[in-house]
């Protein structure tokens, strides 16, 4: 052969061998495209299998500054904690960015994302309480306008309609509809309520909920390795398959580390039962720290779920027991980090006074009990430390 014919045969090999490598196939997949008008920021999750570059184009008719940031701008394969900052939009008008996935070989992808004007909201909400208007002791206090709302479910399942004898109360979730999950779930809980029937596993749908604003957990869990966790436990409603089955809904999980969530939280789960076992009635509110957390679900739910930094725990106790020494009302808490390594621990190392976590949560537990009792007395059974009754 040749020169000039062995030059000619390279070449075609080359270019075979060129056009039979795979070109990278990626997708771009924001936790959500609409954002509020306020600042903040977004999940966005990245499938790629070699190298990428993110950036940011803006509409050619837009005269305003660059208002949106990525971090990272780049990196290599899959990855579901990129974040996109946004500043506030102090504009009466709606903006747009538009999220443009380069990957190193192949075809780019793209997804706009648009947001509000100054003084709406991305998503409306109206589907529940903004703040409450019971006095329920388990209740904690709300803020208005916060993009959360209460949502109180009856022993069905349904919207319990606070109507007198409309039904009885089942729990009640703070459900936040930006994050797509419960800041904490409140209810009552004794021997009677609890029950004693079985299981159901039925996931499903809250009805309280349009579907799409509620994560997919009926074919699974969220994806990336975490499991869904119970806020209200299944095993505190067994008195009927209806109450039981109103556990297995979305407003009621959070993404939860697998031997977190099946050791030291399920034991302390399994106090609390113990607890109200010897109550009148206690009343519970169990829920999540997230706001400074930075990683996410995966995205087999439909969104890319924020992973809780901590859960925690506050119990207010009614009864006769000699220890609630205030007009037969005691209280204590439980805060634990969300962390794998403290599975196998004693979730004692973490109880502490409902003022102490108050503090370690921003939240206001149990303010309808200075209305029953007056402000003092509520302010003692708060501060006081945990007596051995809770230890036990």
């Amino acid at each position: 052969m040749s020169r000039k014919h062995l030059l000619i045969a390279l070449s075609i090999l080359l270019v075979a061998v060129w056009g039979c490598q795979k070109e990278d196939s990626v997708s771009i997949n924001p936790r959500s495209t609409s954002l509020n008008a306020g600042a903040g920021s977004v999940f966005v999750g990245v499938v790629a299998q070699g190298a990428w570059t993110l950036s940011l184009e803006y509409p050619s008719t837009s005269s305003a500054a660059a208002w949106a940031s990525v971090s990272p701008a780049s990196g290599t394969g899959s990855q579901n904690d990129v974040l996109l900052n946004y500043s506030a939009n102090d504009s009466e008008n709606v903006r747009e960015v538009t999220l443009v996935l380069t990957p190193a070989r192949g075809a780019a992808a793209r997804v706009t994302l648009t947001q509000a004007a100054k003084g709406e909201r991305a998503v409306d909400g109206n589907y529940g309480y903004d703040v409450a208007p019971m006095d329920w002791l388990e209740l904690p206090a709300m803020k208005a306008g916060d993009r959360r709302e209460l949502l109180v479910h009856d022993m069905s399942g349904g919207k319990y309609l606070n109507k007198g004898k409309s039904g009885t109360r089942n729990w009640s979730c703070y459900w936040d509809y930006d994050e797509h999950l419960s800041l904490w779930v409140a209810y009552p809980l004794n021997n009677a309520i609890k029950g004693s029937g079985s299981r159901s596993n039925e996931w499903g749908w809250d009805a309280l909920l349009p579907h799409n604003l509620q994560p997919d957990i009926t074919q699974g869990s969220y994806g990336g390795g975490w499991t869904r966790g119970h806020q209200i436990p299944s095993a505190d409603r067994l008195a009927t398959r209806a109450a039981n089955v109103s556990t297995f809904v979305p407003t009621n999980m959070t993404p939860q580390e697998y031997n977190f969530n099946a050791g030291i939280w399920a034991s302390l789960e399994g106090k609390v039962r113990n607890y109200a076992a010897q109550s009148d009635t206690l009343y519970v509110v169990t829920g999540c720290l997230f706001e400074k957390s930075q990683r996410t679900s995966g995205n087999n739910s439909g969104f890319y779920v924020k992973i809780p930094t901590h859960y925690f725990k506050a119990l207010l106790y009614k009864g006769s027991n000699s220890a609630a020494v205030t007009d037969g009302y005691m209280a204590a808490g439980f805060i634990l980090p969300h962390d794998a390594s403290i599975a196998n621990g004693d979730c004692m190392d973490y109880i502490c006074s409902i003022s102490e976590l108050e503090e370690q949560t921003g939240i206001d537990f149990f303010p309808n009990l200075a209305k029953k009792l007056g402000a003092e007395k509520a302010g003692q059974i708060e501060t006081q430390a945990p007596n051995n009754f809770w230890k036990k």
